[in-house]
Parts: structure tokens; sequence; C-alpha cells
């Protein structure tokens, strides 16, 4: 048994209830509830507990890149002067308000951050590099690298 963040053991058939809303988050309860061999209530119930536990923190429609406009992923590594505390959070607020990054990272290693963003070609990128992401002051230092192609790309860990 797994335990969650609050302490509690998933059991498998918590596990099966998150296999399932990772592959489809559409279903239905009573859906789920058919396919572990619970009754709608009780499935329900395990439901919202994991939800309020934090093990399922919100749900998601997956968009296709291409089909928004956006077919293009960079991953771009980025140092910023001053490691201070209060520098830190400030950039990290500023980057949660860059509508074409998709994930961000404060790392360890050579780089201080690492970003995946979702732009639309070289054109696209410079936009997001030159007016919006090298506007923050303090950034020394910039790599991207431009994806060829997604081979994988799961929103939720395995469980």
């Amino acid at each position: 048994m797994t335990r969650s963040s609050e302490g509690r053991a998933l059991d498998d058939t918590d596990r099966k209830i998150l296999r399932l809303l990772r592959s489809n988050c559409r279903l239905t309860t009573q859906e789920i509830a058919d396919q572990v061999g619970l009754s709608p209530t009780p499935c329900w119930s395990r439901i919202k507990r994991m939800e309020e536990a934090g093990v399922i923190t919100g749900y998601v429609a997956l968009l296709d890149p291409e089909q928004v406009g956006k077919p293009d992923t960079v991953i771009v590594e980025i140092n910023i002067e001053s490691h201070d505390d209060d520098r830190i959070e400030e950039f990290s607020r500023y980057v949660l308000n860059l509508p074409e990054v998709t994930d961000a990272y404060l790392t360890t290693g050579e780089y201080d951050y690492v970003l995946i963003a979702a732009v639309d070609g070289t054109e696209g990128y410079e936009q997001f590099l030159r007016k919006k992401l090298l506007k923050f002051p303090g950034i020394r230092h910039t790599r991207s690298t431009f994806c060829l192609r997604r081979l994988k790309r799961e929103p939720s860990p395995s469980v």
C-alpha cells in the first residue's frame, strides 16, 4: 500500500480509481464504480476523500498544441543573477503569468530553472523570449532547445 501525503494508505481500489480517472476524467461515478466493483456511493466517497486529501488535485482537458496554434515545444534553461529567496519567489511568480509556459521547474545543476513553452515556430519563440521572458530583470543567461517530436506526455504519474 502507498500512503498519501495525508498519511492514509491508498489501497488497490483507490489505485484502480486513480488509473481510470487518469486515463479519462470524464467517466461518471457509475462507470468507475462498475469497473472497480463498487456501488456508486462508496466510489464517490473514495474519490471525494482523495480530492480532499490532495491526491487528486484537479481535472483537465488536454489540448492538441497544433490545433490551438502552438505546434512547437521549446525547453528553456535559465540562470538568474541573484539567488536570494525574494528573487527566486519573484521569478517563480513571474513565470506563472506567462501563458506560453506549460511546465516550470526550479532545478539544481547548471541552470536555475527549466521551462517548457508552447510556441508558434521560431517567430513565436522570439516574441516569447524577447517581449516576455527577458523582460524580467536579472536573467543572466538562457539556453533554448526546440523539440523535434514529443515521444511521451503523461500529465500525472502512474499509480
